[in-house]
């Protein structure tokens, strides 16, 4: 094995640095660290072990040790069940919490990284073993660079227009501009929300973008990453501070209402732009010939 030492080492080393670069803590809290990073990072670096070392098994040829690409790939997709849970277990301490749709999608994205790392390492290692370690190296930072490429999807500001709305009351009904959010009882708590409270107009740029925010859970998801950004003045015993996301029927759009900890409206813009688009709510009906005929 000692002619394939350079082959595994660079494709290890390309697939954890990929694993290392990929893994990072943002305004989503999650994973944790210490602990999140180390159970990641190990898994990684399994992931690109398992990638480099399938060049020399399949040169061999050793043809066994695939067997552990199997193995693999099922504790990968375990994966998911193991975020799933931890997440879903977190999600009962949230105040505005995630949704289902956003959990589901994070523990994709995990599971995803992985076989990214894997898919990564092997290729270096095959560069490597038939190109040299220069090009070994090589492609290991384009690899590396394309991986990051991969990482981000689309946000809401790549599908929607997102701009500043007025509060208003008739009676004790809440309204983002023309948009019916809630009823609220109390004079002082009506008073505080339009001394102190935020609104913005999320307007789809087509049909397609109006099909993903018609979804509850990308509704979520957006009332999530913005309070988690801006923080909330929601507590367990003050139900008309959630913030809340309501759809205008006839036009798709979609008024957003939170009170927030920093009442800064180009904040709340820039957050709302940068929740992600969940790929369970991103619908394509301009795809089909039906939604084509249909948008006309």
């Amino acid at each position: 094995m000692e002619p394939y030492l350079l082959v595994s080492l660079t494709g290890i080393i390309t697939g954890f640095i990929t694993r290392l670069a990929l893994l990072r803590i943002d305004y989503r809290q999650y994973p944790g660290y210490p602990h999140g990073f180390v159970t990641h990072l190990s898994l990684g670096f399994i992931a690109a072990a398992l990638g480099a070392i399938a060049v020399p098994a399949l040169l061999e040829p050793d043809y066994a040790a695939f067997t552990f690409l199997a193995l693999a790939a099922q504790q990968f997709r375990d994966i998911r069940s193991m975020e799933r849970q931890t997440l879903e277990s977190l999600e009962e301490s949230e105040l505005v919490q995630r949704g289902k749709d956003y959990i589901e999608g994070i523990a994709r994205t995990f599971e995803a990284r992985n076989f990214l790392v894997m898919g990564t390492a092997f290729m270096t290692s095959l560069i490597t073993q038939f190109l040299g370690g220069m090009a070994g190296m090589v492609s290991g930072v384009i690899l590396i660079l394309l991986s990051l490429r991969l990482k981000t999807g689309d946000n809401i500001g790549n599908i929607c227009e997102v701009i500043p709305a007025k509060l208003d009351f008739k009676d004790t009904i809440l309204y983002v501009n023309h948009i019916n959010i809630m009823s609220v009882g109390l004079k002082s708590t009506r008073e505080k929300i339009l001394e102190q409270g935020l609104g913005v107009l999320i307007k789809p740029k087509n049909d397609d973008a109006r099909a993903t925010i018609h979804d509850i859970g990308q509704r979520l998801a957006i009332a999530h990453t913005s309070a988690t950004i801006l923080g909330t003045k929601k507590d367990v015993d003050s139900p008309e501070y959630t913030p809340m996301l309501r759809k205008d029927p006839d036009t798709g759009a979609v008024g957003f209402y939170i009170v927030p900890n920093e009442p800064d409206i180009e904040a709340l813009i820039a957050a709302v732009k940068q929740a992600p688009v969940l790929e369970s709510a991103a619908s394509r009906p301009l795809k089909s010939k039906i939604g084509r005929y249909a948008s006309d």
